[in-house]
C-alpha cells in the first residue's frame, strides 16, 4: 500500500489571503484670499470660530492672507474641507464681507 502523503500527485494545495490595501482618502487644502474690504478682525474671528485657532495662530495667518493674498488654513478629508468652506462663506455673506474661502487637492 502506498501513501497519499508521499505521492507527488497529492492534491495539496496552499490558500493565501491577500489583504485589500486601503488607500487613504485624496487630502484638501483650505484656503482663504485676501480682499480689500474685509476686516483684519473679522478675519480672525472666522479663524478661530471655524478652525479651533488660538487667537495669536489666527493672527498670523490672517497677516499671512494679507501680505500675500492667500494662506492655506489646514488641510482635510473632501467632507471636511467642503463643510468648513461653505460655513466661512456662508458666515461671511451673513456678514456682508466678500471674504473667500476655497478647497483645492493637496
Amino acid at each position: 500500500m502506498s501513501s497519499r502523503k508521499d505521492s507527488p500527485d497529492s492534491d495539496a494545495s496552499v490558500i493565501t489571503k491577500t489583504k485589500p490595501k486601503t488607500q487613504r482618502p485624496p487630502l484638501y487644502k483650505v484656503m482663504l484670499l485676501n480682499d480689500d474690504y474685509t476686516p483684519m478682525e473679522f478675519v480672525v474671528h472666522v479663524l478661530e470660530r471655524f478652525f479651533g485657532l488660538s487667537h495669536s495662530q489666527a493672527f498670523e495667518i490672517m497677516l499671512t492672507v494679507h501680505k500675500k493674498g492667500l494662506a492655506v488654513v489646514g488641510v482635510f478629508s473632501h467632507e471636511v474641507a467642503e463643510t468648513k468652506v461653505a460655513q466661512v462663506m456662508d458666515f461671511a455673506r451673513r456678514h456682508q464681507h466678500p471674504l473667500q474661502c476655497t478647497m483645492e487637492k493637496e
